[in-house]
């Protein structure tokens, strides 16, 4: 027993360290996926939306926190229970999205790493047969240090934390593990290679035969015989291969100027997810910096998910010399995690991004 406990201790510290870690690196899009699972699709809980920034902190913080508790063995009691809470709501969590198909991606890694809801679901009962192993075998779990130095960990494990996560809220993550990273080409991940792998759909028919019902399962081409099809059901076994980006679009109100804006040399994109809860602060910068890169012979339009009388209110009143042109929410929130952010492109290869916190820092 003492030598599982050691084994799961590290397992499960180390575990909640890294995945704690990498919802820190970005805390803001950890909120996104909070406000998912408390939209009414899913635990139909609308009040803690505007919450979800605050509460994504508190959850980052303390798994890393809690990760760090356990491989030191600080508050060997708090730890255990803390963790044993936390990993029993969120194995209901994903078996609820999981069994009811709610929320595609749990975000418990991040961009770093999706995984399906089952794969979520089996990650979390496989750590909650890790977690009650220690609860049993808590009394084997000792600390490393004597106590002032496991206390100065401890602390300190706390307040990196918190410095991480704000510091990457008023810049931008420390790491991007989304497509549209600095170097990436938005035009190639959209693509779908040749070769890539094809979806594969299951085909069951239902027909008649000589006056006898038959049943014919394939890949679509249906039964050789029949007199009569009764009906036909598919289901998809493999989804094939998905381009990293699928939904970027820029449309006017009359076309889609995608392709066409992809192809500029040099392409600044503001991105404003929704203009009403945009940074006044961070418009307030806007109209210096465009009108430097125009100067400089860049294009600059605007992107966001807000309606035509919010974008002109927007130009009026900051007297900004671009056009704001329309793209999903999800999207322009997944492009930079700021709002209003700057993204320069380079015929489609994202050689630039910045919070509007660091606007001044871009070179042009």
């Amino acid at each position: 027993m003492k030598y599982l406990v050691s084994i799961s201790r590290i397992l499960v510290g180390v575990l909640f360290i890294i995945s704690g870690w990498i919802k820190l690196n970005d805390p803001l899009g950890f909120s996104y996926k909070l406000q998912e699972y408390f939209g009414a699709d899913v635990l139909n809980l609308p009040f803690l939306e505007p919450y979800a920034l605050g509460i994504s902190i508190l959850v980052v913080v303390f798994e890393v926190v809690l990760g760090v508790f356990l491989l030191i063995g600080y508050k060997r009691k708090f730890t255990i229970w803390s963790l044993l809470l936390m990993i029993v709501f969120f194995t209901f969590l994903t078996f609820y999205s999981a069994y009811f198909d709610k929320v595609k991606d749990c975000g418990c890694f991040g961009d770093a790493l999706k995984l399906t809801p089952w794969e979520s679901f089996t990650k979390d009962v496989v750590l909650l047969v890790l977690i009650l192993i220690l609860f049993v075998g808590k009394k084997y779990i000792n600390p490393i240090f004597s106590k002032l130095p496991n206390t100065i960990i401890a602390l300190m494990a706390f307040l990196v934390s918190l410095y991480i996560g704000y510091d990457v809220l008023m810049h931008l993550p420390h790491v991007d593990f989304r497509a549209y990273k600095v170097g990436n080409n938005i035009q190639e991940q959209m693509a779908t290679p040749p070769d890539a792998a094809r979806p594969v759909v299951e085909y069951t028919w239902n027909y008649k035969l000589n006056g006898e019902e038959k049943t014919f399962i394939d890949n679509g081409r249906g039964p050789s015989e029949y007199d009569e099809i009764i009906n036909v059901e598919t289901k998809q076994i493999d989804e094939g291969y998905i381009p990293p980006i699928q939904d970027f679009t820029i449309e006017s109100a009359d076309e889609d100027l995608t392709s066409y804006f992809l192809e500029k040399d040099n392409l600044v994109i503001v991105a404003m997810y929704n203009i009403a809860s945009s940074e006044p602060d961070g418009l307030a910068k806007l109209k210096s910096f465009t009108d430097k890169a125009i100067n400089k012979g860049y294009t600059v339009i605007g992107l966001s998910a807000s309606g035509e009388t919010a974008k002109q209110q927007l130009k009026e009143q900051f007297k900004l010399n671009f056009d704001i042109y329309l793209c999903d929410e999800k999207v322009v929130k997944t492009i930079v995690r700021a709002n209003p952010g700057i993204v320069i492109l380079n015929s489609g290869t994202v050689v630039d991004k910045a919070h509007w916190n660091d606007i001044e820092d871009i070179e042009l």
